[in-house]
Order: structure tokens, then C-alpha cells, then sequence
């Protein structure tokens, strides 16, 4: 078997940009390629033309172009044009691709073409409550109209996707995204820096950074030793057009909370891991999401997380369980929660343990990777 996967990232050098989805398409690659199967990744919106090799995935990095005029559709059109090159070159199976801006729509291929939920800008206008460009829109459902079927990371996104867009739910298939759990390895789960709050990911108001501004302000006032971490980039704010959501942040922090908040900015994935290790509690407050990578690394890493309870989460962490889950506007929730968890180690190390064993039982790439193979025959087929 041979799998195409078009994606605008994925973790390489060579590559421009990796964030969550470019996460959980290697994290899928690698463990396809230790079970014999071809994999094949086009990665388009490049600084250059490119073809290179890594951990036995061949990467096809693809130039962004510009033309004078309808460059959306004319590049979509290359790259179509390449893929179908290769696809008939390498004996390609099935090609997989994102929902995101309907970068299919448009296309068409000579082999199957599943389309896997990592969050439509539709998706993410929803549960934001923004109003989505009509263009947008129209791409995305062009381009799920044309695929076969479909794959999401939870039952949530998948209902979610389909009311939004009409589509068949028998279609959808939901399997989880994966963690190479040996990767995750915490061999001192009690060691860590007390007090120490962390937040991975861009700093934007649909991630819940701001309620979590008001969340550290209330938590300093009860735990003075209390420390806020941040890593991630930082973005613009669409509702008030401010260039900065982490000086929005900075405007809700109290004088006291500003003194014990670090923010640390976008760092490099292999550095993000000590810092995991090194937090007493993790959060992850947001309003918007498909799954959330960031939270099953933690779990993984053995970290009590605090998260947010939105549909995808209860899907994540079983509450009281093997973690937390608070709504993002019930900052005094958040607040009880991050306190028991600083106050009783012993509870601490048994919702980290807990919190492994989920992800070992329902986030383990190579189970999971077994399951797209099955699908991926099913459509195939």
C-alpha cells in the first residue's frame, strides 16, 4: 500500500511551519512506514521545490506561487497536476488530505481522496462564533463534495463537520489521532517545579488565553508562589484588531500576576517536552479545538491537565479521573481545580498515572495506525 497525505505543514527542517496537524500526520507516517507501508507526503505554500527523504517518508516540498490573477485557483491547479504526476509515477493508492481552506477543491484525482478533519476554518467559525468568509466556505465544501469519505479525530468534530456542511455521516470514520508513546517517557513523574501552571500553544483569543489572564489573576491572589508559563506564538486578534493577544493578556494581568508570568514564545517541538516535564499542572482552556494534541502529550508525559470540558475534551480525559474538565468562562472552576491539584501530590501523581494509561489504551499510534490501514482498504477497494 502506498499513502499520498497533502498537507501546508509538517515537521521537518525544510519545512516552513509544523503545528498540530503536521504533528499528527507524522506521527501517523512514521508508524505506517514500520508497518511496511509507502508513504508520501506533499507539502504545499513552500519556500522552494523540493524532494527529500526522512525516517523512510519521501517529502515533496511544493513553491508557492503567485500569479497575476485567480492564484487560488491556479495553484491549486499545479499542484493537482503534480500530485497526479507522482501518484501515477509511485503507484500512489489513496491520497488524504486536510479540510482546512478546501485546498482539494478543485481537483481531481485517479485514485480515492479521503479528507481528515483537522478543523475547517468553517469548524473553527462556529465554535468561535465568527462569521466565516463566504470563499472560504464555498472551497470547503467543494473540496469534501469530491472526497470519498472521511476521517475524524473525535465524534465531535466529525457531527460538528457534518451539520455544518451536510454531508453523510455513515461517511465519517472516527479514529483518534496517535502519540508514539515511547517517544513520552517521564521516568521521574514526581519530579517537577511546584506551583508551576503551563500553556502550550498560539497565543489567540479561541484558545482561551484570555480567560486564563483572569484564571492566574484569581490563582495568584490564593497561591502566591504560583508561576505562569506560556510557549507558543503569538497572533492577531480579529475581534479587536489588535496586532498582539498576548498585550491583550498583558491588559488583563494584574500587577501582582504580571510578576510571575514568563512567556516564552514559540520554541523549538524538541525543547517543549522539558518544559512538560517540568510543570505541576498543565491547562488548556480553549474554545476551540479538534482534538488537541498538546493534552494527550501531556497525559502522556504523566502531567495532571486541566481542560477545557467542550465536546472534543470529554473525549480526551474521563473528569475527576484522569484529569479535569472545566468550561473556559467558569474561571472560578479552573481556579478550584488548579489549587487541589497543587495542594495534594498525592493526588497529582495518581491523576498522572491515570492520565498515561489513557493514553496508552486509546492514544497509541501504532493501534490507531492499524486502523486508518483497515480503512484505507475499505476505500480502496
Amino acid at each position: 500500500m502506498h499513502i499520498g497525505y497533502i498537507t501546508p505543514e509538517y515537521p521537518h527542517p525544510e519545512v516552513s511551519h509544523a503545528a498540530g496537524i503536521a504533528t499528527s500526520i507524522k506521527n501517523l507516517a512514521n508508524s505506517l512506514v514500520k508497518q511496511g507501508v509507502r508513504v508520501t507526503v506533499f507539502v504545499y505554500h513552500q519556500s522552494k521545490d523540493a524532494v527529500i527523504e526522512a525516517e523512510g517518508v519521501t517529502i515533496h516540498l511544493i513553491k508557492k506561487r503567485s500569479y497575476k490573477f485567480l492564484t487560488w485557483y491556479r495553484y491549486r491547479k499545479l499542484l493537482n497536476t503534480y500530485v497526479n504526476s507522482i501518484v501515477a509515477k509511485e503507484q500512489i493508492d489513496l491520497i488524504e488530505a486536510p479540510d482546512w481552506t478546501g485546498i482539494t477543491a478543485f481537483m481531481r484525482f485517479k485514485v480515492p481522496l479521503v479528507i481528515r478533519f483537522h478543523g475547517s476554518d468553517a469548524y473553527f467559525c462556529k465554535l468561535d462564533g465568527r462569521k466565516q468568509k463566504f470563499k472560504n466556505f464555498v472551497f470547503e465544501k467543494l473540496a469534501l463534495q469530491k472526497a470519498k469519505a472521511y476521517i475524524t479525530p473525535t465524534t465531535y468534530a466529525g457531527d460538528e463537520t457534518a451539520k455544518i456542511f451536510g454531508l453523510n455521516r455513515n461517511k465519517i470514520k472516527t479514529i483518534h489521532y496517535g502519540l508514539q508513546l515511547e517517544q513520552f517517557i517521564n521516568s521521574k513523574p514526581d519530579a517537577f517545579k511546584p506551583k508551576t501552571l503551563l500553556y502550550i500553544g498560539t497565543i489567540i483569543r479561541k484558545k482561551g488565553v484570555l480567560e486564563l489572564a483572569e484564571v492566574f489573576n484569581k490563582l495568584i491572589e490564593k497561591e502566591l508562589d504560583a508561576q505562569l508559563i506560556l510557549i507558543g506564538g503569538d497572533s492577531n486578534d480579529i475581534q479587536t484588531g489588535s496586532t498582539s493577544t498576548f498585550q491583550l493578556m498583558q491588559n488583563i494581568f494584574s500587577d501582582q500576576a504580571k510578576l510571575k508570568v514568563n512567556y516564552l514564545g514559540k520554541l523549538p517541538y524538541s525543547e517543549v517536552q522539558t518544559h512538560i516535564k517540568n510543570a505541576h499542572v498543565c491547562t488548556f482552556p480553549s474554545f476551540a479545538e479538534t482534538l488537541g494534541m498538546v493534552t494527550i502529550e501531556s497525559m502522556a508525559l504523566q502531567k495532571p491537565v486541566v481542560n477545557t470540558s467542550i465536546g472534543w475534551a470529554q473525549e480526551l480525559i474521563d473528569d475527576d479521573v484522569n484529569g479535569y474538565l472545566v468550561h473556559p468562562t467558569d474561571i472560578d472552576g479552573y481556579v478550584t481545580a488548579i489549587l487541589k491539584l497543587f495542594n495534594d501530590q498525592e493526588l497529582c501523581l495518581q491523576i498522572s498515572k491515570l492520565a498515561r494509561l489513557k493514553t496508552e489504551c486509546t492514544f497509541d499510534i501504532n493501534t490507531l495506525s492499524m486502523l486508518n490501514v483497515e480503512y484505507y482498504k475499505t476505500l480502496i477497494e
